[in-house]
């Protein structure tokens, strides 16, 4: 059986390549649908996002897609730059760009202000349609300055309490057994063993 990942990130298509090691699931993206629609991320969560990824990527390749929203809430800004966080600077967007911007948002924010946390929405669905979403929360504050190089987006300057260190800091190996990202995959693949038990007993 194929997954289609509906993204065209190539490094959160690793990430969740990795996160899922072990399906026997054959994973494709996007990028393998040079025709595939382009879809407009309106959505007003993440949820509503993932599942419109998931929903109409599967309607055009017939098979079972996955789609996934992620980003980051800091709390002293009201939750922002949630869904507007892969393009929280604007025109000319980037992740050295957005972390610069959410640097400048918090400058004179003490520590104990900068509480944050990811948050990843995971859908699946097939040609009928939706067939289940997970989510997942990974909580942290924002530093201070950027450190590490390890991941993406604005992991250089999230920093787990537990290691006192960001996830661009702590790696992938570390992240991936703790993140938002693999808490909603986690769920997922439940979702996942039981879609194919569905398919085996029809």
């Amino acid at each position: 059986m194929e997954l289609v990942v509906a993204t065209k990130n190539k490094k959160k298509l690793r990430e969740i390549k990795d996160i899922l090691r072990g399906l026997k699931v054959s994973i494709a993206s996007i990028e393998d649908y040079p025709d595939a629609p382009r879809i407009i991320e309106n959505g007003k969560s993440f949820k509503e996002n993932a599942i419109k990824k998931a929903v109409k990527i599967s309607h055009f390749t017939k098979n079972l897609t996955l789609g996934e929203d992620s980003g980051l809430c800091v709390h002293v800004l009201g939750g922002a730059p949630g869904i507007y966080s892969s393009r929280f600077a604007g025109k000319g967007k980037s992740d050295k760009k957005n972390n610069e911007k959410l640097l400048r948002s918090l400058r004179g924010i003490p520590a104990v202000r900068r509480k944050a946390y990811y948050i990843c929405a995971v859908a699946l669905a097939d040609k009928d349609g939706l067939v289940g979403v997970a989510e997942g929360r990974c909580p942290g504050f924002i530093g201070f300055e950027p450190k590490g190089h390890s991941g993406f987006g604005y992991d250089p300057l999230f920093v787990i309490p537990k290691y006192k260190k960001t996830f661009a800091q702590l790696g992938e190996k570390i992240k991936h057994r703790m993140s938002h990202r693999y808490h909603a995959l986690k769920g997922t693949r439940k979702i996942f063993l039981k879609y194919i038990e569905k398919i085996k007993s029809s």
